[in-house]
């Protein structure tokens, strides 16, 4: 699809690394102009990023904000419609994992977790949503997990706020449906990244997760970025409230 998105801006947030860094790129790629996001402490990744999406040719912003702040948010998505008129497209993609088993989790931990992926993907998408009502025009694209469907011990929490993005998904896309606005999941599996990592401790886990997926390996950031601009794009107008599971075949359905 490279180039065939000329003229639109998409925001991802979350991508100083891992998936949400090869979705902006592969955005850019598609002829996208980016705005990327992260927290303060990313910012040297971040504008990194940046650099290489404007040697590819594309106009970048790169913002810093907690996606969990409410009032980061809109001023991150004024500085955009000030700048840029338009947001078409979002990929909510900010999220953190922290293990515990249910019986030693504290209640910092599920907030946390909560906050980001959660509650996070409602205000990102609730701030932009008045700009693509009034356009009659939107994707969104949510990173959800197939965490959110099947669960994994230690990630009770984790699984529960991506089961929060998958209901939340389905319901936007009935409210928004009729406003030209599309609203879509990506359900990654196990994908070698500083967070997949986490299900990645030893030898051991990477071979009962290789042995858990039909193609017998594990994923890699740059598998995500396909299906998340594929429902990023006009490519997929007549899809919404779906999941798309990008899991070598872990999930099958």
């Amino acid at each position: 699809m490279e180039n065939q998105q000329g003229g639109r801006t998409a925001l991802v947030t979350g991508c100083s690394r891992g998936i949400g860094r090869a979705i902006a790129l592969g955005l850019a790629r598609d002829g996208f102009d980016m705005v990327v996001n992260d927290i303060e402490r990313q910012r040297a990744d971040l504008e990194a990023l940046a650099e290489e999406i404007r040697a590819m040719g594309r106009d970048c912003q790169a913002l810093i904000a907690d996606v969990s702040d409410r009032a980061q948010v809109h001023a991150m998505v004024d500085t955009v419609i000030a700048r840029s008129g338009k947001i078409d497209a979002i990929v909510n993609n900010a999220g953190i994992l922290i293990a515990s088993t249910v019986e030693n989790l504290t209640d910092e931990q599920w907030d946390a977790v909560m906050d980001v992926n959660a509650k996070g993907t409602f205000l990102v998408t609730q701030a932009i949503l008045p700009h693509m009502r009034a356009r009659g025009y939107g994707r969104v694209v949510n990173i959800a997990s197939i965490g959110g469907k099947v669960g994994s011990p230690e990630q009770a929490h984790y699984a529960a706020s991506k089961a929060a993005v998958l209901a939340f998904t389905r319901v936007l896309a009935q409210e928004v449906g009729e406003f030209g606005i599309t609203a879509n999941c990506v359900c990654p599996g196990i994908i070698v990244t500083e967070m997949g990592r986490t299900n990645l401790a030893d030898q051991a886990n990477v071979d009962k997760w290789v042995a858990a997926t039909a193609l017998r390996r594990l994923g890699q950031p740059e598998d995500v970025v396909g299906p998340a601009c594929f429902l990023a794009s006009d490519a997929s107008a007549f899809m919404t409230g779906q999941s798309l599971n990008v899991c070598g075949g872990i999930v099958l359905n």
